[in-house]
């Protein structure tokens, strides 16, 4: 499917926990695994297989080529800057995880996107 446009549509139910199932046609398309990304944006909600390093690589290579670094300098300073993304996607998927569960209060949407 890389490169392709492709539309569909599905109308599907939302759970009184607001849980949805993802089509399974869709879900192969895909190809989904435990851990999905959701995003959202100009009043929609994008839900996409989540990839620990989409994108990331390459706009933290971009980062520090451009600071100039090469060969085995940059090759330690990519896996530093690796392992503390991954540090920060560990921490905020901890809170989110005690925000679901009530043990913490998250932000309302007018903390985090300022009042209109």
């Amino acid at each position: 499917m890389s490169g392709s446009v492709m539309m569909a549509r599905k109308i599907i139910n939302v759970t009184g926990k607001r849980q949805i199932t993802i089509p399974q046609k869709f879900y192969n398309l895909l190809g989904m695994g435990k851990e999905i990304e959701c995003e959202l944006t100009d009043n929609a909600l994008i839900l996409r297989p989540f990839r620990k390093d989409m994108g990331f690589a390459t706009e933290i290579l971009k980062d520090l080529v451009s600071q100039g670094l090469s060969g085995d300098e940059l090759i330690k300073a990519f896996e530093e800057q690796q392992k503390k993304i991954s540090m920060a996607i560990s921490d905020v998927a901890e809170q989110a995880d005690e925000i679901a569960s009530g043990r913490m209060s998250g932000a309302t949407i007018d903390e985090v996107f300022g009042e209109e």
